[in-house]
């Protein structure tokens, strides 16, 4: 393999894995939370304006994730992905440490990292960013 088949093979992997996860979590929230359980959730935590964040937060999980799954719009789903875990990171893990048993920040931060790598590298050519928007020459050529 050479090196653009890898990095076109490690960047869909990425984004495939990191989207299944986001969609899983927004899934999660509207189906076995419910959105009414997610606004106490996070009402608990602290989070501000909680019952207005959850359904917006469980929206954004499951399209965002769905749509990097596709790599649709990725890197706006992407950056937006990252925020939404950043802040997960600093309203409500950060005081419990590193480690997720301990309601820690480790797998957030991974989520933000990964979702934000995907945001900086873009789709990728195995996309649908790339099959819309990613012909030479087009304006739009930097979604892929």
């Amino acid at each position: 393999m050479n090196q653009s088949t890898l990095a076109t093979t490690a960047l869909t992997i990425l984004r495939v894995i990191v989207g299944f996860l986001f969609a899983a979590h927004g899934w999660q929230k509207f189906n076995e939370f419910t959105i009414a359980g997610t606004q106490a959730s996070f009402t608990k935590m602290g989070i501000p304006a909680a019952e207005a964040a959850a359904p917006i937060v469980a929206t954004l999980e499951l399209v965002g994730g769905v749509a990097l799954i596709l790599g649709v719009l990725a890197r706006v789903f992407a950056a937006l992905l990252a925020l939404d875990m950043l802040g997960a990171l600093f309203l409500v893990h950060a005081p419990a440490g590193v480690f997720a048993a301990n309601g820690g920040y480790e797998l957030v931060l991974l989520l933000a990292a990964a979702a934000l790598a995907v945001a900086l590298a873009g789709a990728g050519r195995l996309s649908l960013d790339r099959a819309l928007f990613g012909r030479p020459g087009s304006k739009l050529n930097v979604l892929a």
